[in-house]
């Protein structure tokens, strides 16, 4: 193995920040010896963004081209983080070229080009694995540890939601998010997450009904400049058509049990709301992103529910904190951008071999990426026919 490890980073918005800081970090976050890793470009279409973004967070250099992190010969690691429609081609080139690859979710717009990115990813010689970064909440994989060792026992049901606001404003400027068939809108974006959250816990969505979509606003004024992430921006007089839908909401089943999902882009008032409930076998527990430092439980030791619900503080006995927080105590905050740290140190300890017993979770493979654009478009096809159950191929 070459040392240091390179590291760079495509795409230098909103979450490309986020995985630009959270390699910076990674290091520091778990137990297990690292080789050496060195922060060395960021590289965005926007010269200006990609020289701040690196220069922010400590990166040697910055490119405009993602064919130069292709062809860099110091640079081992990438995160591609640029828009859906992107992942294909630039993953395909960096695995190619020997890079190991950390993809942002969704894996791409299509299941074609998800089958295309799984086949690469199963030839390639180095590792490709998918963003969802979720997972690592310690609350909802504190919840995950209680349903697997019989605590709480299989899920029965469940009920999960993720609403944002970020569009909720008419004069946020058109950008990749807004354009698309209806599918590609609130339902790509946070509902990839969403579903992601739900087969963690849950297991495989096998079939979904009552899809419905609704698009509030129907369009967008043009920017005058960047769009980075969610952000506002100078928008000319001039609209574009909305294509994609601001919220989306469907019923699933999963092996053990049924439930129900949201989401939405236009929740005003949640800027950032993930939420999960599961009603299980021996109880039920609860997760709320807006309170990341706890979980409400509840165990049933009669059958008659009458032990009601504890809300926890998480601490140190709880995953992910005890190594991975740098003040690991009860009640200190946890958050999202955590998460991202969490990823990268897993994506390190398996590029540098070490055991998945001795490593924090791994990353999702990109298989797992293709079947949550099947369970997305099972939703588009019930939507399209008045809401019919439809089957998710395995």
């Amino acid at each position: 193995m070459r040392q240091p490890l390179g590291i760079a980073v495509i795409g230098a918005g909103m979450a490309g920040r986020a995985h630009a800081a959270a390699w910076r970090a990674a290091p520091t976050a778990g137990t297990t010896e690292l080789p050496p890793v060195e922060l060395v470009s960021v590289c965005d279409i926007a010269g200006d963004l990609a020289a701040a973004t690196a220069a922010r967070f400590g990166y040697a250099r910055h490119n405009t081209d993602w064919h130069d992190i292709v062809n860099a010969e110091d640079i081992d690691i990438v995160s591609v983080v640029v828009a859906n429609s992107l992942h294909r081609e630039i993953v395909e080139a960096l695995l190619a070229a020997g890079k190991h690859v950390l993809c942002e979710k969704p894996l791409t717009d299509t299941v074609t080009d998800a089958e295309s990115m799984v086949a690469a990813a199963d030839r390639a010689d180095s590792l490709a694995r998918l963003g969802f970064t979720f997972r690592r909440a310690p609350g909802l994989a504190a919840i995950k540890d209680f349903i697997d060792d019989g605590t709480l026992g299989e899920v029965q049901h469940i009920n999960a939601w993720y609403w944002t606001d970020y569009a909720c404003s008419p004069t946020a400027p058109m950008s990749w998010r807004y354009k698309g068939e209806l599918g590609s809108g609130a339902l790509a974006d946070v509902g990839s997450h969403l579903t992601d959250t739900v087969e963690f816990l849950a297991g495989p969505i096998q079939k979904v009904s009552g899809g419905r979509f609704h698009t509030a606003i129907t369009s967008r004024p043009l920017p005058l400049g960047h769009v980075v992430g969610h952000d506002h921006a100078e928008v000319s007089d001039e609209f574009e058509p909305v294509g994609n839908d601001d919220y989306a909401g469907f019923g699933v089943e999963f092996p053990t049990g049924s439930g129900s999902l949201q989401v939405s882009r236009i929740a005003a008032g949640h800027p950032n709301s993930l939420g999960v409930e599961v009603f299980c076998r021996n109880g039920s527990a609860a997760f709320d992103f807006r309170h990341p430092g706890q979980i409400v439980l509840s165990r049933t030791t009669d059958g008659s529910g009458g032990t009601g619900l504890t809300t926890i503080q998480l601490g140190p006995d709880h995953p992910y904190i005890a190594d991975g927080l740098a003040m690991a105590a009860p009640g200190v905050g946890v958050g999202q951008n955590d998460g991202f740290v969490f990823q990268a140190r897993a994506f390190l300890d398996e590029v540098a071999g070490h055991s998945e017993a001795d490593s924090l979770p791994r990353c999702a493979h990109f298989s797992e990426g293709l079947h949550a654009l099947r369970v997305r478009d099972a939703v588009i096809d019930s939507a399209s026919d008045n809401g019919t159950a439809k089957e998710v191929p395995a």
